[in-house]
């Protein structure tokens, strides 16, 4: 049996898939950078976590990437 499908859509595909893979990359970096600033410009570290919560940021993002 042979397939008899457009082999243009399996580029395609990929170019979406790696599209978002970058995408992703971007939008992790970015989270990360807000984190920082957050953290640099925090009362402590209470005021911290209230402020990465609300924003909807990981804290223990950037430490995983640290290490």
């Amino acid at each position: 049996m042979s397939w008899t499908g457009n082999p243009s859509h399996a580029d395609e595909n990929g170019r979406f898939a790696a599209a978002q893979a970058a995408q992703a990359v971007v939008h992790d970096l970015q989270n990360r950078r807000a984190a920082r600033v957050v953290a640099g410009r925090s009362i402590d570290a209470v005021d911290c976590a209230e402020m990465l919560a609300m924003l909807g940021l990981d804290a223990t993002a950037d430490r995983a990437a640290a290490q």
